[in-house]
């Protein structure tokens, strides 16, 4: 498991860079909503404690959305008027809020779905306008090792957080926005805030997939196996990711 805690994710984040740089930001944004730490910090969970939890886990993490959707676009309105270092210490601080509300009481289900599906579709329409032309800048050679470097120690501190705490908390975690922190504040710095608010607001589209996946795995896995329930969960996410693109590639 520590392979692909040191693997998975940076190589992601690899894929992802490489996707902004051919194909804008747009593409990378979706590529980025793909549940590549909430599925194995939650297939973690149900190995160490059990499917209960894990299914527990897996119902805050629907609602915890309205979480990483919040550091996502608190990032994307701050990051115009100030630096990379200031919108981050600002999303993370709506993040913080976010988690503290969502874990203060026990949510059913069908309201972490609720939560997640309202935050999908209102916070498109609390974006910035890009007014200025978007620029793809070569990201220079020596940030991509750094990127992935970041990702892999964010990650190996969220997973050792969530298997330290109990179902809500590890919830959190598993959906903490590991990868909208890297992508946004090394965008944001190579590329500037244009590039960086599109790819935000592509990412919050993308979330869908985690949406769908977090879903089918609460709802799936109190009843079958584990790993029928995280092959289930997983299948879905991609049905919703491929969704997601034909949509894109229309627009």
């Amino acid at each position: 498991m520590i392979l692909v805690k040191l693997l998975v994710v940076p190589t992601f984040l690899l894929l992802i860079s490489l996707a902004g740089r051919r194909w804008g930001p747009e593409v990378a944004g979706w590529l980025a909503g793909f549940p590549v730490l909430t599925g194995p910090i939650l297939f973690l969970l149900a190995l160490e404690n059990g499917p209960g939890f894990a299914a527990a886990a897996a119902t805050v993490s629907l609602s915890a959305v309205f979480g990483a959707v919040a550091y996502i676009l608190t990032y994307a309105r701050v990051c115009a008027r100030r630096s990379p270092g200031l919108s981050l210490l600002s999303g993370l601080a709506s993040w913080v809020c976010a988690a503290l509300l969502l874990t203060s009481r026990p949510l059913a289900l069908f309201v972490s779905l609720g939560i997640a599906l309202l935050t999908l579709v209102l916070a498109p329409k609390l974006f910035p306008r890009v007014a200025t032309p978007v620029l793809t800048a070569a990201v220079p050679r020596w940030e991509l090792p750094l990127r992935m470097l970041a990702g892999a120690v964010l990650t190996l501190a969220v997973t050792a957080a969530a298997a330290a705490i109990g179902p809500s908390w590890s919830g959190m975690f598993a959906v903490f926005p590991v990868i909208a922190i890297v992508l946004s504040v090394f965008s944001h710095r190579t590329s500037g805030p244009a590039f960086a608010v599109i790819l935000l607001k592509a990412m919050v589209r993308g979330l869908y997939a985690s949406t769908s996946f977090c879903l089918t795995l609460a709802a799936v896995l109190p009843h079958h196996g584990v790993t029928v329930s995280f092959l289930a969960a997983t299948a879905v996410a991609v049905v919703v990711q491929w969704a997601l693109k034909s949509r894109l590639q229309r627009r």
